[in-house]
């Protein structure tokens, strides 16, 4: 897992504007209280402008380097082996980490499986359509040495999430040229030329009903068929 071209990204002018718009994103996505527990996969080093560490005292960032904010709580581990007990954590967020992550899949299977129930999931991945993400700056030698990721298409990601039984709740889109963020619904408004996109998901669990056998199945119809034959017979006599 290696993010520099993520971090060298970022120092550039349209890298600056993207961050902006992921800092508005992320403040207006962490909905949960400031007592439930919020885990970030993967660090980033400005948390604290889209999250006040002081105030969610339960929000812990994870990372195999020890990257992230000074003053927020760390964990130093590999992305696709949590050291965290299942169905204990109510948020979980994904910056740039699927990109870079050579067990993106097992990853995933991770965060459903610490994630509690109805427990928010949400991603920012670059955007593989995305013109200047894939060839301007990938040109660029110093960035292109410390590519070691693959894009991430965002209809994959949906079906990542649907096949672990997520619910896809919102996607969102960073675009650079006109400075804003859209939201919209699966099927409308995806513009090819964003920079980067956002999905957010909630964990459901499904319990099955188990259909018992059922006995005596009309036993009143039968005891009032045997009345009538009786009273019949009574009436002939």
């Amino acid at each position: 897992m290696k993010r520099d071209f993520l971090f060298a990204y970022y120092e550039t002018p349209r890298g600056k504007l993207l961050r902006d718009l992921e800092v508005d994103y992320m403040q207006s996505a962490i909905v949960v209280s400031c007592k439930q527990t919020i885990l970030q996969v993967g660090g980033l080093g400005w948390e604290n402008e889209f999250i006040d560490c002081t105030l969610y005292t339960n929000y812990t960032i994870l990372d195999a380097k020890n990257l992230g904010y000074q003053g927020a709580r760390k964990i130093r581990a590999k992305s696709y082996h949590l050291p965290l007990q299942s169905d204990s954590v109510d948020m979980i967020i994904l910056p740039h980490i699927l990109e870079f992550d050579a067990y993106r899949f097992q990853t995933m299977r991770e965060v459903e499986r610490v994630l509690k129930p109805e427990g928010a999931v949400v991603i920012i991945n670059f955007n593989p359509w995305s013109i200047w993400v894939r060839y301007q700056y990938l040109w660029d030698k110093r960035l292109a040495d410390s590519w070691k990721g693959h894009f991430i298409r965002r209809s994959r990601v949906v079906d990542w999430l649907k096949l672990l039984n997520f619910e896809v709740t919102m996607v969102s889109q960073f675009n650079l040229d006109s400075i804003k963020t859209t939201h919209f619904k699966m099927s409308n408004g995806f513009s090819l030329s964003a920079t980067a996109y956002g999905v957010k998901a909630i964990k459901r669990r499904y319990n099955l009903i188990p259909l018992t056998p059922v006995k005596n199945l009309n036993p009143r119809l039968a005891l009032a068929s045997s009345a009538m034959t009786s009273h019949q017979l009574k009436k002939n006599e």
